[in-house]
């Protein structure tokens, strides 16, 4: 039988907790090691509609993206809304876990699979050395940057794409990161001649400074650039941990 620290184990297999960045929590953040797991759901938040489902299907743990708990919490009230969550989860016995950061710096876990649901080739996709994490890609062919945007939204099923681009710009070489835009990123993307970002967002003053440098900024919103990454993971796990069930969580919440 499965427990909850064997797959904290192949996670951390994947995705050393070690390179994670210095603000992030990722790991269990709920639960118990030593609990037996037959059902997971792999979601990219911890929710309260993630935890309804967990007790609806049985599930033992939930595989999260980004963690529960951020920074000191002071106390667990079931009237504060993330202490509803974590109440809930120590109520039904479920076990929370989370990979973030770890996981967006292995790429072919992560950017690399937006690059490519984004149309870049597969053999053109590139880590970028002095980025943290997000990958360079070539387009089989430039695109204008009206046809770039409805296809990238159509792909990642997104509610609405952001550009301050006009129609008419070329889009060839792309660099692709999920969830929020790393500014120090910017001169390693100038320097490997990207001519668009895509990210799941991008602050405003950033958004200029790329336009000043001749770069493109497109924002897709975190969770329509993310949520491919926990699909993806929950085919692997499946793979890995033939008597458990990971169930992935497409809820209501995943267009946003």
């Amino acid at each position: 039988m499965t427990t909850v620290k064997q797959i904290m184990d192949y996670m951390e297999e994947l995705f050393p907790l070690d390179t994670a960045l210095g603000f992030d929590n990722p790991g269990l953040n709920v639960g118990d090691p030593a609990r037996e797991v037959t059902r997971v759901i792999v979601c990219l938040d911890a929710t309260s509609q993630v935890v309804e489902t967990a007790m609806n299907l049985n599930a033992e743990m939930v595989l999260a993206h980004h963690p529960l708990i951020f920074g000191g919490i002071k106390s667990v009230r079931n009237d504060d809304p993330k202490g509803h969550i974590i109440y809930e989860l120590i109520r039904g016995g479920i076990s929370c876990y989370s990979a973030h950061t770890n996981l967006d710096a292995a790429d072919g876990f992560s950017n690399a699979l937006l690059a490519s649901v984004l149309g870049a080739t597969e053999e053109s996709i590139t880590s970028l050395e002095d980025a943290f994490c997000g990958v360079v890609g070539e387009l089989p062919e430039a695109v204008n940057l009206d046809a770039f945007c409805n296809s990238a939204g159509e792909a990642l099923n997104a509610s609405g794409v952001i550009t301050y681009g006009t129609p008419e710009t070329k889009v060839s070489r792309i660099f692709a990161q999920g969830g929020s835009f790393d500014e120090d990123a910017m001169a390693a993307v100038k320097e490997a001649q990207v001519d668009t970002v895509v990210a799941g967002e991008i602050k405003h003053h950033i958004m200029l400074e790329l336009m000043e440098m001749g770069i493109t900024g497109v924002i897709a919103g975190h969770n329509a650039t993310e949520r491919i990454f926990m699909s993806n993971l929950c085919d692997v796990m499946n793979e890995k941990f033939e008597d458990v069930e990971f169930v992935y969580f497409d809820g209501p919440e995943r267009r946003f």
